[in-house]
């Protein structure tokens, strides 16, 4: 494990390192998070592990932009996505948004941090991405914080000092017919729908 700073030398390497099938710890505009890159499934299981979370649980994805999480989803949109993501991405919203089969869902969030988004972009728009805390415990909202939880046990660390906001984010599910219900209430005060 390696600390590496949030700057451009620390954006090379964390994407290096995600890219390659390692784990990371990544700063946010809400809390520090762990994060591994979706097309390697051993370093997502990683995530489970290190943060002791359940294994039927899911990680939800940040993504670079609105375009990278519905190419994720396959392209299609439930109603009423489309405006929630123009409103409030980048930000602390995670939608819970049906996959294009309609078999699935999946939580996608566009993080109101540029570094963060540059490093998504750089790993091709998507990473899981859960917080950086052991189940059940608060989110670090500091590397130092991170490291202490769950940074030991990642390949990386990025250091972006303290996390702006440091509450975790809303999430809403969307359904297919376009109903919107709130799972967590966090950072996001007040939703515009």
């Amino acid at each position: 494990m390696r600390v590496v700073p949030c700057d451009d030398a620390g954006l090379s390497a964390a994407a290096a390192a995600l890219n390659a099938g390692c784990v990371a710890v990544i700063p946010t505009d809400t809390v520090y998070g762990l994060a591994a890159h979706p097309a390697f499934p051993s370093a997502v299981e990683r995530l489970y592990t290190i943060k002791g979370r359940e294994a039927g649980k899911p990680i939800a994805l940040l993504a670079a932009d609105t375009a990278a999480a519905a190419r994720f989803l396959g392209g299609a949109l439930p109603p009423g996505a489309r405006t929630l993501m123009e409103r409030h991405w980048p930000g602390a919203l995670t939608l819970v948004l049906p996959t294009a089969d309609g078999a699935s869902f999946e939580g996608l969030r566009v993080p109101d941090h540029q570094w963060t988004r540059r490093l998504l972009a750089a790993c091709g728009g998507t990473l899981r991405v859960t917080s950086a805390n052991m189940s059940g415990r608060r989110p670090a909202t500091d590397a130092a914080a991170a490291l202490t939880e769950v940074g030991l046990s990642a390949d990386l660390v990025v250091d972006g000092g303290v996390s702006p906001g440091g509450v975790a984010s809303t999430v809403v599910r969307i359904d297919t017919a376009g109903v919107v219900t709130v799972l967590r209430q966090g950072a996001l005060e007040k939703l515009s729908i």
